[in-house]
């Protein structure tokens, strides 16, 4: 099962109302945001949507809007994971995707599995799974890293486990799986700040937050990186690293929720237990984003 998500993919927040429920107005104009401004993809219910901090209900409701609003301009990838396994293959043999073509499935996280928990884990879902599949391994977050031996055993063993998104930020460990997986086997950065000399060792593109923000250069980084013009990407990666690591100083995705107020896109509201960015880095992300877009 051979799918393409090479480019820009953009991991979308959920924006809120300040009585905290789910502003779909504000989304929408955030999808329109980086449609229009050439990402390849739309990545809906990830971990920069909050998502473990929205009902079964509202994801449903945040996914059929993200289709209906999309109306197939773009792929839109879904997150489904977790750490039980059985919920997540209930979960996905029973939902209806039409409209979607591909989930990013995160590595378990707190169970702190072996690699072969995380081999089966996998096994499992990708059994289950209608639809291509990217492993998302994070270990910043889930404290269970999925090995460079793992990724390619399930990628050499599962057709329609068709990519990773690596934000281990180790080099080795992707260069391993770069310079061993199958043809069709796609690595995608996962790590904004890290993307450019990520895509220098043959990553095919991105799963970004800054892109939220930035979509038009986001985008046009990544094809410059792809065509090999990695002189002319690298005059657009050091414009948007200061942004990039500041929206993450506090913890994503209050940063980039400020910076998208900031843009006028969205409320800077976000549910328990994450909280807004302190006032100072508040501060210096709308000088960041001035200094980008002057």
């Amino acid at each position: 099962m051979e799918k393409n998500f090479k480019g820009t993919g953009v991991a979308v927040v959920t924006p809120f109302h300040k009585q905290k429920n789910v502003d779909f107005t504000s989304l929408g104009q955030v999808l329109e945001h980086v449609i229009k401004n050439n990402v390849d993809y739309i990545v809906c219910l990830g971990t920069t949507a909050e998502t473990v901090t929205l009902t079964d209900q509202e994801q449903m409701a945040i996914l059929d809007y993200t289709i209906d609003q999309v109306d197939k301009r773009v792929p839109i990838v879904v997150g489904v994971g977790g750490n039980n396994t059985t919920q997540i293959v209930d979960k996905l043999s029973q939902a209806d995707f039409s409209g979607v073509s591909g989930i990013l499935s995160v590595a378990p996280y707190y169970n702190k599995p072996t690699q072969k928990g995380i081999y089966e884990h996998f096994k499992a879902i990708a059994e289950a799974s209608p639809l291509p599949i990217i492993l998302y391994n994070v270990p910043g977050r889930t404290s269970s890293n999925i090995s460079a031996e793992t990724c390619l055993q399930l990628a050499n063993d599962f057709s329609n486990i068709v990519a990773i998104k690596e934000a281990s930020g180790n080099f080795a460990q992707c260069m391993e799986i770069i310079a061993k997986k199958p043809k069709n086997f796609q690595v995608l950065s996962g790590e904004d700040a890290l993307t450019l000399p990520l895509m220098s060792i043959g990553m095919t593109g991105i799963i970004s937050v800054t892109a939220n923000a930035f979509p038009q250069e986001v985008s046009t980084m990544i094809n410059l990186c792809l065509k090999g013009n990695f002189k002319k990407a690298l005059d657009i990666h050091y414009k948007l690293l200061p942004f990039s690591n500041a929206i993450f100083e506090e913890g994503n995705p209050a940063g980039i929720k400020a910076a998208l107020e900031i843009m006028k896109l969205i409320q800077n509201n976000l549910r328990l237990p994450l909280v807004k960015v302190s006032k100072p880095l508040y501060n210096k992300i709308e000088t960041l984003i001035n200094e980008i877009i002057k």
